[in-house]
Formats: C-alpha cells, structure tokens, sequence
C-alpha cells in the first residue's frame, strides 16, 4: 500500500498514468519492457521515492519516449583498464520471460521464502544470462545499503588469494609458517610447521573441528598465532573441518606479502573491475582485516561476484582472473560427507561450498551467493535465516524448475508483471496494533536480569508534546543510540529502523501495560527485540539472531561509519 503521504486520489492519477503508459507500450509491441516500467512507478509510489508527482509523470514519459526510440541512450566514452569510472556501472536488466524464466517460479520462491518458519529475507536479485531479472528489499532494507556478509567474506578473501597467486606473490604449497618468521622459533609441531596454504584454502588444516575459541584461548591478542599453536589431529590435507582460523590466516598472509588490507589489494584487482562500489571490513586487534568474515557490502556485489565466477574469471572481455583458477576453486578439493545436511555434504572448493546444484558461498543467518552454471544462473540473497538448509531447498524446488519452463506467450507477460508487482511491495512486516499503545511519559528504564546485550544498561524514553511520536535513548557505557521508533510503521536512520506497538503476552494478545520495540541494525541481518515495563520501570532485550561478533551497539554497522 502507497506511504500515508501518496493518498486517494493523488494516488489513483498517478496510477492510471502508469496503466495508461503500460497499456500504449503493449500496443506497441513492447509489452516485456513495459511491466519494468510499471513495476519502477509502482515502486516510487510504495516507498515514498516519486511522492512529487510531476517527476513521476516525467519519468513515465521519459521511459516511453526511450523505449519507442525517441530518445537514444548517449554512448559513453570508453573505459579505460583499471579506470574508476568502471564502478557503479549498472548491470543489464531484462524481464525473467526475454530470459526463458517463468516468473511464477521467482513468484512462488518469494512467498515460499515470507511463509516458512525461521527463514527472513531482506534481499533478492536473481541474474541469467548475465542479466537481473528479478530484485527487490524487504523495506525497511534498501538497494542502497549495505550488509554484514559474515560467511561469504570467505569468498572474496580467497578471490584474492588466486590474484597473489596469479600474480607471484606466493604459491599454494608454501607453508603458512614461512609467511610469518617470527612465529618459527615456537611453532614446533611438525605437522603444523608442514601446514601449507592449499590446506587451509580448503578447510583441511587437520582440525576436526573449528578452532576459532581455542586459538583466542590460547592468545587473545593474536588469534593468528593462537591457531598455529593449537595440534592438529591428523595430518594436513587428510580431513575437513569449517575452521574459521584458516580464513584467518588466508588473510594474514595476502595483507603481509602485500602491505595492504584486503579492501585495498582487491580494489583495482576486483571491485572497480566489476564495478563493485562501498565496500568495508572488520578487523582485528592487530589491524589486519578478518578476512573469514566481518565484510560488508550490497547484494549487488553479491550478485556480480557471482556473476565473475559463473563468466570463468571474465568481465567486460578481460580475463581477470585465469579460467583454470575459477575451475580449481569451484570444484570438490576435500570431501564434507560426514555433515548433516545435503547441501552441505557436497564437497568444499577454495572457500566455496559445493552444493546438490552448482556452488556456493555463504554466511550465517543465510547470506548467500549461489552459482548454477548448468542454468547460466546467479542468487544473491541476504537475510536473517536459522534455517539455511531451508533457504536453498526453497530455490532448488521453486527457482530451478523456473529456468527454460515454456509457459504460453500470453501468460508471460502477465506472470513478469505479477512479480514486478510482488517485488516492489517486499517489507518486514512492522509491529502491530500501535492504537492500543498507553501514551508514555516520559522515563528512565534500568536492565532487567538475563538482557541479551548485557551493556546496554539503561534506556531513556522522552515522548512529544502529543506523546503520539517518542524518543528512546539506548546507553551503553558512554555512548548513546537515539531512536524514534515507528508507531506501527517503520522508522528509520542511516543505519537502524524501529518499529513499537504493545508487548504480546505468552496468550500472543496484547498486553495492556507493556511496549515492545523493535530495532532491526540496517547494515546487519540483526533484529533487538525490547520490551518496556513502565510499571517496574525496567527493560528486557533478546536478539531474533544472536551477533557472533559482539559488538557494541553503536559499532552494528559498517566500520566506514565509526571514527
């Protein structure tokens, strides 16, 4: 439904306009192209961006006045190698039917993805053929913001390590020790002083589990050398274990041999290439950048990651990375057979997962870059999922049979503006029944026992002079976090959106006294859910996902933004 500012008959002109328009272009012979442009009217109407009306008409017209060829696109001067201007560079856009899709199928995933349990989606694009077919944010996300990858950072990081490879700058079969001297004299174990950098490329340091605490453990100021202190239990290359310290010291190495972070050493190499734009990375108490996680950046980059893995390493008619580089990376290095589930008993590549079709690379809470090369197909999707299994056993049963399905060339159309229309209306749904809601006053609340943020010690509420809109300070420590939350709606900054209506109680009815807000981390897939108590003048906080990188709350969002 259209923003409270876009209302009756306002509404309904700018609508017929775009029905009128779409309705010219069908006589016209163009009836693909004109559901895109219905769907990008739509858009502006449902997210407030076209609320001044007389630039939606100009848009409609001026998207009319391209497709007949009235206007001619301006033909850009050509991009040099390694230039800047090559960021931000739009990818091809088509309907899913020029592509031999059947909308139905994107359709169908959609809402098979907003009706399964424990599965949140918060964005979408799917490409074929190198071309987005499909997109969309559940708002309060945004096209334009970026998110904590977790997982799939592992991706890019060994996208880097085939650039220094290819480049000279270290071999798969040196030792990880060799990059670091001045760990020799204490690391004595034979079979970690033979630990090479295919090995833990692979996940196979001999580990048979995730090291990670032990090598913190072990040295909390240095995780790098707590990993190579901590025994192997079978010599490297033998077995597989998901060990979050081999990405680490996948990373360690390019930033030593190389003097930069990775942000810095994949910049003119892969980023301005693709035309991948902000990018930001976490690091640690050394300074290094994390490298197995701690990345953000938008779908897009997602998405044309996946795009340069299907294309073999080539973009724009350069090979950027070697075609036999992708091919070792994408393919079965070590057997996962012993895992639970079927996705992920396929096999593990260089930081990739092989999966029941093509391959992956992936994130906690369900961050996902799928490649079906069989179906010269791409998935980026984020979200915040505890069932990942879940999230891809929905697009094997909805997305791949969609690829080359022949539907009738009547119901094309149709089923391509069905998902226009679907996608341009994706939201998280707000809390409810905000009218129910007691008017506040205004008041200190203290942490009630057993807070899942267990800093954020107090939270001051300040109401208007209507007491019908109010300010919710969060304190942890020194710092303050100022929300407004939305009465029933979503209200949003840079970097969260809140939303607050009456607490449920275990009935799942609304309770008379209490006020539940939540506070979605923009840049994050993370959610805080609180509730006020004004009566004991106390506060809980319980996260829907737990952050595995416990920051404070005013650090939930991209490093770019902290001083």
């Amino acid at each position: 439904m259209p923003p409270a500012a876009l209302i009756g008959a306002e509404y309904d002109a700018l609508h017929l306009s775009s029905v009128i328009f779409a309705e010219q272009l069908t006589d016209a012979g163009v009836a693909s192209t004109t559901h895109i442009a219905k769907g990008m009217i739509h858009g502006h109407l449902n997210w407030g961006i076209g609320a001044d009306f007389a630039e939606g008409e100009r848009r409609i017209q001026f998207f009319a006045d391209f497709i007949t060829g009235a206007i001619k696109p301006a033909q850009p001067a050509p991009i040099q190698k390694g230039s800047r201007r090559q960021m931000n560079r739009p990818l091809p856009r088509n309907t899913p039917s020029q592509k031999n899709v059947d909308a139905q199928g994107i359709t169908s995933f959609i809402e098979a993805l907003e009706t399964t349990p424990n599965v949140e989606p918060h964005s979408i694009m799917l490409l074929r053929c190198g071309s987005v077919i499909a997109e969309g944010w559940w708002a309060p996300y945004s096209q334009d913001g970026v998110q904590l990858l977790y997982s799939l950072s592992k991706t890019f990081t060994s996208t880097a390590i085939g650039f220094a490879v290819e480049e000279g700058l270290l071999n798969l079969d040196d030792t990880v020790l060799s990059h670091f001297p001045e760990l020799d004299n204490e690391i004595t174990d034979p079979r970690m002083r033979a630990l090479q950098v295919g090995h833990v490329l692979t996940m196979a340091s001999g580990h048979r589990e995730d090291t990670w605490e032990r090598a913190q453990q072990t040295d909390p100021t240095n995780a790098l050398r707590g990993f190579l202190l901590t025994p192997q239990d079978s010599d490297p290359g033998t077995i597989f274990a998901y060990n979050q310290p081999c990405t680490l010291a996948l990373a360690a190495i390019l930033q030593e041999i190389s003097g930069q972070s990775l942000v810095e050493f994949l910049r003119p190499r892969l980023f301005d290439p693709l035309g991948i734009g902000e990018v930001a990375w976490l690091s640690d108490d050394s300074g290094r950048q994390l490298g197995f996680s701690g990345m953000f950046a938008q779908t897009d980059a997602i998405a044309r990651l996946g795009q340069f893995y299907l294309q073999r390493g080539r973009w724009d008619g350069r090979q950027l990375l070697s075609a036999s580089w992708i091919d070792q990376a994408t393919s079965k290095q070590v057997s996962t057979e012993t895992l639970d589930h079927p996705d992920w008993q396929q096999g593990y590549g260089f930081q990739l997962w092989m999966s029941r079709h093509g391959y992956r690379g992936d994130g906690v809470y369900g961050q996902f870059c799928v490649v079906l090369p069989e179906h010269d197909a791409v998935l980026a999707f984020t979200g915040q999922s505890l069932d990942m299994d879940k999230v891809l056993a929905l697009a094997w049963e909805h997305l791949v049979p969609a690829f080359d399905r022949t539907t009738s060339s009547s119901a094309q159309p149709k089923a391509d503006l069905a998902l226009v229309e679907r996608l341009v209306t994706l939201a998280l749904p707000p809390r409810t029944h905000a009218e129910h809601l007691p008017s506040p006053r205004a008041q200190v609340f203290e942490a009630a026992p057993g807070n899942d943020q267990p800093h954020l010690v107090r939270i001051e509420l300040r109401p208007d002079e209507n007491a019908r809109q109010w300010e919710l300070t969060l304190i942890e420590g020194t710092e303050r976090i100022i929300i407004t939350p939305g009465l029933g709606t979503w209200k949003t900054t840079p970097t969260t959106a809140a939303s607050a209506g009456p607490a449920l109680g275990e009935d799942g009815t609304t309770t008379d006294s209490k006020i539940a807000v939540d506070v979605i981390f923009l840049e994050t897939p993370h959610r805080l859910h609180l509730v006020l108590d004004p009566i004991n003048s106390t506060f809980s906080a319980k996260w829907a996902t737990t952050p595995l990188h416990q920051l404070p709350l005013h650090e939930m969002c991209s490093p770019k933004r902290l001083p």
